[in-house]
């Protein structure tokens, strides 16, 4: 990939990705605490400091080898996980999937505010194509984030609430998945099961509700697939 591609791909995406990933992990804190447990409070991570979320290796290194040994097609990440104590919670077992899923609702409100935001620029007439990528970015890296993070397996969101939902005789099982659910993941993610057969369906189907909410979305996402 070209230097002036890179840079531009990384202008247009920057602040989508910080946005995404900081609110994400400051949901799950936020959510915590009002369920009982203060730990990510306590250790500061509720701030919408980004650098207090990043994890160098996980969040810069990793995603930015991939995008340039790939070409861009096909791109991995994570933040550092907020800590949350399951024996500071109320419930432990029910609030912890209500904790599990503030991260991946988040990333939808992000998601619609961001093409609110961009169909606002279409009906306004705005014609810097900057802004309306920018949009566009941040449109689809929250719907990635947040079908991706609904995996329902451990460590990702998905798994902790299939956790805290199934019966204990299931629950227990998968929980010990989790030792192994970060390789038993970036399998899946690489031979291509996650991205056909969970997030497509899961992204097309928001994104068809979002076309119908606001029209001009088509036009921002033009590019992006359709169902």
């Amino acid at each position: 990939m070209e230097a002036p591609e890179l840079v531009r791909t990384l202008a247009v995406y920057l602040l989508p990705v910080l946005f995404a990933i900081t609110l994400h992990e400051v949901a799950h804190g936020h959510a915590a605490r009002q369920l009982g447990d203060p730990t990510a409070a306590l250790l500061g991570r509720l701030s919408l400091n980004p650098l207090r979320h990043i994890d160098p290796i996980g969040t810069v290194l990793m995603p930015l080898l991939l995008y340039v040994g790939t070409g861009g097609a096909f791109v991995f990440g994570y933040a550092k996980p907020v800590p949350v104590d399951m024996r500071r919670l109320r419930h432990p077992k029910r609030d912890m999937v209500w904790v599990a899923f503030a991260g991946p609702a988040a990333n939808l409100v992000q998601a619609l505010l961001w093409a609110v935001l961009g169909t606002g620029l279409i009906v306004l007439g705005v014609e810097e194509p900057f802004f309306r990528l920018v949009c566009k970015a941040g449109v689809l890296v929250n719907l990635v984030m947040f079908a991706f993070n609904l995996l329902p397996l451990p460590p990702l969101d998905g798994g902790r609430i299939a956790v805290g939902l199934l019966p204990m005789a299931l629950a227990r099982p998968l929980a010990r998945v989790e030792r192994w659910g970060f390789f038993l993941v970036v399998g899946l993610v690489l031979l291509g099961v996650v991205t056909h057969y969970w997030m497509l369906p899961i992204m097309r189907f928001v994104l068809n509700l979002m076309r119908e909410l606001l029209p001009a979305l088509n036009t921002l996402l033009a590019t992006l697939p359709s169902a």
